[in-house]
């Protein structure tokens, strides 16, 4: 069936109609069927659309204005860090000098874009306190599997075949437990106390001899820094264990202080996230590691290095974890990656959390009025409510959710953490107005206060969005994809 509103591709197809003009054919025509094996020849022709140029761009341009991105609004997506993307990196990472090299050419030829790889390693170092960064891991969870896998291979260089575990808060994000399993680790669970933060006490119960590494994110998937992290590392680093760095949240503490002098011996980083690479729509990403001195010669080779003014690949690593990446990871991620960091540079860097932070906590306390405060002590960079005051009036998180796509703001993280009751999971970023928080603040206040006067309005919301609600349930599990033929 037609949609009048916004016709698919197929059904904008008119027979003949065609959106090109190629110029005369000047070459010997070559025979297919001559050349070429006979399965390798289709014996009909693909059943594409027929459009014009004119169709083609109001088709693509119709999808794109029907999609949302941190463009095109608010995305307060908690522990995601989902803020504006500067151009200029987009710009940076177009130059021909870059876009157009190829990732097999002799490292002499490219000591420029080398060179840029090397200082991104030594800025990555500076601001996590780390002692070496490989920038190869392409994404986040990689970068936590392959840093696990270091660990691995550190204690069984060391004899410690028995280390099986790794602990992970029942905060934690999930991606954290799967990279422990997906290393050849069992995950241990800590508790979080009352106060949202690692329990002490539990630590000290799950730790022992076959500890092979703690995964902390600091401050925590709740928004909430770990104050007792020396007493963590301690505790770890006392049974021969070791201390990874989930690197998500790391927005909220750049310039004050780095996971190296916390005691961490591992980190990953999202420069998809903190450090403005595009994210979302399935990547690309990047999740460069940094680790501590007693780790560095496990790292993933090559590693990229400077000898006598030269820069090349290391692939002298016996130890090495081996290659995790084709080539040496997501390039054009580094790019834009490097030219937030030169462009902001240390005290950039260091506001950056001074304003996630403090529009973290402004939104907080706007909202502590309508909407249930867990934890009620400062946050970090993200909060986290609880729906349950609404629940008790019959509206749900989901229903919240679904009623802010009317307000034109992308909802937040809903179902997670799990250790919070109707949980509604709050980033602003540093790179939004208060213009933009106070909108976002209303919206709420008045969803808070049609939960009391008309529920019946949030649970069938939303109204205005091209697609009403749905069954998203029945839509993942059982997809339905049907095309009909004209």
């Amino acid at each position: 069936m037609a949609n009048q509103d916004f016709p698919f591709i197929f059904e904008r197809s008119k027979e003949g109609r065609t959106s090109y003009n190629l110029p005369e054919l000047d070459v010997p025509e070559v025979n297919l069927e001559e050349e070429l094996d006979d399965s390798y020849i289709r014996k009909t022709a693909p059943n594409l659309p027929e459009v014009s140029e004119l169709e083609i761009m109001r088709h693509y341009t119709g999808l794109s204005n029907r999609n949302y991105g941190v463009d095109s609004g608010f995305y307060p997506l908690g522990s995601c860090t989902m803020k504006y993307n500067p151009k200029i990196n987009e710009d940076v990472a177009r130059l021909p000098g870059f876009s157009h090299v190829h990732p097999y050419q002799d490292t002499k030829t490219v000591q420029g874009t080398m060179e840029v790889l090397y200082d991104l390693q030594v800025s990555l170092q500076e601001i996590t306190g780390m002692h070496e960064v490989s920038l190869q891991p392409a994404a986040g969870a990689q970068g936590e599997w392959a840093a696990l896998m270091m660990i691995k291979a550190f204690h069984e260089a060391n004899g410690d075949y028995h280390r099986t575990k790794v602990i992970v808060p029942d905060s934690a994000h999930g991606t954290n437990p799967a990279s422990a399993a997906v290393a050849g680790f069992k995950a241990v669970t800590v508790q979080t106390n009352e106060s949202g933060l690692v329990d002490i006490e539990d630590l000290k119960r799950v730790v022992g001899d076959d500890t092979a590494a703690l995964m902390l994110t600091n401050p925590n998937t709740l928004g909430l820094f770990e104050t007792e992290i020396l007493e963590m590392a301690e505790i770890i680093h006392g049974v021969g264990g070791k201390l990874y760095y989930d690197g998500a949240n790391l927005n909220a503490i750049m310039g004050y202080t780095r996971p190296g002098d916390m005691g961490f011996d591992a980190v990953h980083l999202n420069l998809h996230k903190t450090f403005t690479g595009p994210h979302g729509g399935g990547g690309p990403g990047s999740g460069p590691i940094g680790v501590s001195e007693e780790l560095a010669p496990f790292l993933p080779k090559p590693v990229i290095s400077k000898n006598n003014g030269l820069y090349e690949f290391d692939y002298n690593r016996p130890q090495s974890i081996g290659r995790v990446k084709l080539y040496y990871g997501n390039f054009g991620i580094y790019l834009r990656a490097y030219t937030y960091i030169r462009t902001m540079g240390a005290e950039g860097l260091k506001k950056v959390s001074e304003y996630a932070v403090l529009n973290a906590n402004y939104m907080m306390r706007k909202l502590e009025k309508e909407y249930d405060l867990p934890y009620k002590q400062h946050c970090k960079h993200e909060f986290v409510l609880s729906g349950k005051i609404q629940k008790k009036l019959g509206v749900r998180t989901l229903d919240i959710a679904k009623r802010l796509l009317d307000f034109n703001y992308h909802p937040p993280t809903v179902y997670f953490p799990l250790n919070v009751e109707e949980a509604i999971m709050i980033e602003p970023t540093e790179t939004e107005s208060k213009e933009t928080l106070d909108g976002f603040i209303d919206a709420m206040l008045a969803i808070a206060e049609e939960a009391k006067t008309n529920p019946e309005k949030v649970q069938q919301a939303p109204y205005n969005t091209i697609v009403k609600r749905m069954d998203e349930a029945t839509a993942a599990r059982k997809p339905v994809l049907t095309y009909k033929e004209n």
